[in-house]
């Protein structure tokens, strides 16, 4: 995609030599295959001749795209970029209610949730605050924000067990978190962005209304990334050996991301779950920003100039 805002716009007029050399190898190849239709060539030589035909063809066009690359290269173009982010706070907030017993995941869908979690906790920038909430029928911060990996990975390992859900509360609680991070001393008037990763696989039922919590999120600029984990045909077994389907609802994670402006994930196996703990790293570990960005054109035409030149050489080569 060519950008529309450049250093030096004037110097894009430069492109019009790029129709103009266009339209004379046009013109001469036109003239060259109607003066080559007044005799009859051998087979051989038609061979011979369609070869040189497409890897001329081939250095003509490499040459003008190089030229038309540098000479937007030329005009200093700015574009947004991704860099990393220098500071920012990430509560992981896990379902630890007694459907994360299920199975459907091996060896259970709480075991790969750590796994994951640890996975994600060791993707983030080093300057990263992080906090871990659990949340069943109640929840609580586990880890306050800190950048000791440490503390969180063994708060991670030591998650339990509890009965009931209450999505809402596990919201509610990590926006509490986040009121816990240290003052940057370098900014200490600056708030740094934060974000919620909330991971469950079940529908709320107790606690305040998870779309409120959501909506609260919003209005403090804190997005809520949910991750629904887990199957359609998940299970667990009640203390009278019968089994009991717990089946991840997506609906409701859903509105959460929608109310709080962060996005929703599925993940019905460990693998996918890292695949999803990657992707949302690489959105909250980066921020777009507007740069210069000459050498990607310049790149682009160092690639369209060696393509030309060996399309030259070839031209040129006498092979056996």
């Amino acid at each position: 995609m060519i950008p529309t805002d450049y250093f030096f716009p004037e110097r894009l007029w430069a492109l019009l030599a790029v129709p103009v050399l266009a339209g004379v190898y046009v013109a001469l190849a036109w003239q060259k295959s109607r003066t080559g239709t007044r005799r009859v060539p051998g087979s051989l030589e038609l061979l011979v001749r369609k070869q040189a035909a497409w890897k001329r063809h081939v250095a003509v066009a490499a040459s003008i795209l190089s030229l038309a690359s540098l000479v937007v290269a030329w005009a200093m173009p700015r574009g947004y970029t991704l860099v990393p982010r220098d500071r920012a706070t990430v509560v992981i907030a896990i379902d630890v209610s007694k459907s994360m017993e299920a199975d459907d995941v091996k060896p259970t869908r709480l075991q790969a949730a750590q796994a994951g979690a640890e996975s994600f906790l060791a993707s983030l920038p080093p300057g990263f605050n992080v906090a871990l909430v659990a949340f069943a029928g109640t929840a609580s911060v586990i880890v306050p924000p800190t950048t000791d990996r440490g503390t969180v990975s063994a708060g991670i390992q030591n998650l339990a067990l509890a009965p009931s859900t209450a999505i809402g509360e596990g919201i509610y609680t990590s926006l509490d978190a986040l009121a816990l991070v240290p003052a940057d001393p370098n900014h200490p008037d600056q708030t740094p962005p934060a974000a919620i990763v909330l991971l469950s696989d079940g529908a709320s039922n107790l606690g305040r209304s998870s779309s409120t919590a959501a909506s609260d999120a919003k209005k403090r600029g804190v997005p809520v990334y949910t991750i629904a984990y887990g199957t359609a045909g998940g299970y667990v077994v009640d203390s009278r050996g019968q089994r009991q389907p717990v089946p991840v609802d997506h609906a409701e994670l859903q509105r959460i991301a929608d109310n709080s402006g962060g996005k929703k994930f599925s993940a019905a196996s460990a693998g996918e779950l890292k695949q999803v703990y990657d992707s949302i790293a690489h959105q909250i570990g980066y921020q777009k920003v507007e740069a210069e960005i000459t050498e990607k054109y310049a790149g682009i035409a160092t690639i369209f100039g060696i393509i030309a030149a060996l399309a030259a050489v070839s031209l040129g080569a006498r092979w056996p």
